[in-house]
């Protein structure tokens, strides 16, 4: 499904440029997104709510892919029905107007939704924390995260675990989930939310996007999707400088590990 509009609607982004960061009780956030941060901390969750919460670039749009797949039984026609951020709107997104906010988005959107956010557990508006929701993935805001795990109906994921064996970690999530999956709709959603389907769906990738806001011929949205290119990219003495920042970090946190290979 395309979203058409007419040359009234379609907004004039030649104004657009890259938002500056703005502290919001010490975190920083896009400066559209500080600006509506009223409106933000007043949205109203709804019981039925699911809602994704991860870094940017730690599988965000993969579970959402695989989260959606669940619960079309497996269809990738009806998950095909609109973009992902129409699907399962990013609350904490703020694009020039004519263009709706991930806030408006989620309004109109019908019981049960499901939804995004990059926001740390400090930040998330208070309604969610009377209502159900799933969070999963890494960042400097995964221990917050990890310690509300067990006071909250939190499932907690890595990137690498889904990685190393996707079956088992849908598994999870449908049980999470309370949706009974039959093996064919698992293998289905396990061939359809692979890197390279993904990367090639429309639907995902987030080619829709105005190139002003995401230039794909710069840099695809999906990149490489692997685990352990991090050894191209450090010196091993800022591989040693990293663990230590993670022990520190990390530390004392109960048990919360990452793998950064496979």
């Amino acid at each position: 499904m395309m979203d058409l509009r007419s040359e009234e609607e379609v907004p004039n982004f030649s104004d657009f440029k890259r938002l500056k960061p703005v502290e919001v009780e010490g975190v920083p956030l896009a400066s559209n997104t500080a600006e509506n941060w009223g409106l933000l901390w007043a949205f109203a969750a709804r019981p039925d709510d699911l809602l994704i919460c991860t870094y940017p670039k730690a599988g965000t749009t993969w579970i959402q892919e695989i989260v959606d797949m669940l619960q079309q039984g497996g269809d990738p026609q009806k998950c095909a029905r609109a973009p992902t951020d129409k699907r399962m709107p990013f609350l904490d997104l703020f694009l020039p107007k004519p263009m709706n906010s991930g806030l408006e988005d989620a309004e109109v959107l019908p019981s049960p939704r499901t939804l995004k956010t990059h926001l740390p557990v400090q930040l998330l508006p208070p309604s969610f924390w009377e209502q159900k929701f799933m969070w999963g993935s890494w960042s400097d805001h995964v221990r917050g995260w990890w310690e509300a795990k067990d006071q909250h109906p939190i499932l907690y994921l890595f990137y690498e675990d889904i990685k190393e064996d996707p079956a088992r970690e849908i598994r999870k999530v449908a049980q999470f989930l309370g949706i009974e999956l039959t093996e064919p709709v698992l293998k289905q959603i396990v061939q359809h939310t692979t890197f390279e389907n993904m990367k090639a769906n429309p639907m995902a990738n987030y080619s829709s996007i105005p190139s002003c806001i995401m230039d794909h011929a710069v840099s695809p949205f999906m990149r490489k999707g692997a685990v352990g290119n991090w050894k191209e990219q450090f010196t091993v003495a800022q591989s040693e400088r990293l663990d230590e920042i993670c022990a520190r970090e990390l530390g004392g946190s109960g048990g919360l590990t990452f793998r950064t290979q496979l």
